[in-house]
């Protein structure tokens, strides 16, 4: 019996997979180094991926959601995760110092502007990059939005998503005492950061599991585990820019910024049952955002990897080429 079908019908959205014909590790500056890719065709329209986490990395399965006939694809692994080194370093790792990297690739790579593809809190850096750097940014296309608000930690880990799955909200507080269960986030950082790799590894691989088990609309509320190096980078990165609220100067920034890209346009493709960034931060998103265009998916949640989410995400990419005539 085939475990994961709902996945694997995703793939019939996507485009051929694809080798890239550049690869390199970026030396970013305070001991930095990080991993930059390109595929697809060398002179056409360049597309930069922000993956999520922050710590996630990025895929090979993410080359596939752009023509690679019209686009030129540009992914990285951002400070501390996936290829980059130091591996699971915290240190020198902030929203400022990713929205810096992102701008000595484009400045690397000649680019004078480009669009930018992220989701979750890719989605959050995307829209911190543009409104950072407004006239290097094409247009944006988002998905599963997180604007790295109090509101939408306090949903995912203050008890708001544990509604819908008491038994997996269960798993991930019964490894802190009832004393700390007051802010699971502060919690869990004195365990992730405790010096005791076993430690940290254990208490990673539970922050990892229980985003892992609510990221699909499929999900039974479990998830497999994660090893040990990969789960122990995610939720220390993951904690890390949670417990510095992303290292904004204030809540709602984004929101508060949105008039600063008003002019660019976008794509917000959005699952109406994510449990992880629920649907309300995107519809807030579009109606301060009038040059964008909400897409929400009936029966998909969160993943990248659900078909709906997919095949909107493709959609969009492929729109932007016809609107261009490539």
């Amino acid at each position: 019996m085939d475990k994961y079908p709902y996945q694997k019908r995703a793939v019939q959205y996507l485009h051929p997979p694809l080798e890239p014909f550049d690869q390199q590790m970026i030396d970013v500056g305070q001991g930095h180094h990080i991993y930059m890719e390109q595929s697809g065709n060398p002179d056409g329209l360049p597309v930069v991926v922000c993956h999520g986490g922050p710590g996630g990395g990025s895929s090979p399965a993410m080359r596939r959601y752009f023509n690679p006939k019209v686009y030129r694809i540009i992914l990285f692994d951002q400070r501390g995760c996936g290829r980059s080194k130091p591996h699971a370093s915290c240190e020198n790792n902030t929203t400022w110092h990713l929205i810096a990297d992102m701008e000595k690739i484009r400045s690397l790579l000649g680019i004078s502007k480009w669009i930018v593809f992220g989701g979750s809190w890719g989605a959050t850096l995307s829209l911190l990059y543009a409104q950072t750097h407004p006239d290097r940014v094409d247009r944006l296309v988002l998905r599963g939005v997180f604007l790295m608000t109090q509101a939408e930690l306090d949903w995912f880990y203050g008890g708001g998503a544990g509604r819908f799955w008491p038994e997996t909200w269960a798993r991930f507080v019964s490894l802190i005492p009832d004393d700390e269960r007051g802010d699971l986030i502060a919690a869990y950082n004195r365990r992730l950061f405790s010096g005791d790799l076993a430690e940290e590894i254990r208490y990673g691989r539970a922050w990892s599991a229980w985003e892992n088990a609510l990221a699909s609309i499929h999900s039974n509320g479990t998830s497999g585990e994660s090893p040990g190096d990969y789960a122990r980078a995610f939720a220390r990165l993951e904690n890390h820019y949670f417990i510095n609220n992303g290292f904004l100067d204030y809540d709602g920034q984004i929101f508060a910024n949105m008039g600063r890209i008003s002019h660019i346009p976008g794509v917000i493709v959005q699952g109406r049952y994510d449990m992880i960034c629920p649907p309300a931060s995107a519809w807030r998103l579009k109606e301060l955002w009038p040059n964008a265009q909400l897409k929400m998916v009936r029966n998909a949640g969160h993943a990248l990897s659900e078909p709906g989410i997919s095949a909107e995400l493709v959609r969009a990419m492929d729109q932007i080429t016809e609107e261009q005539g490539l």
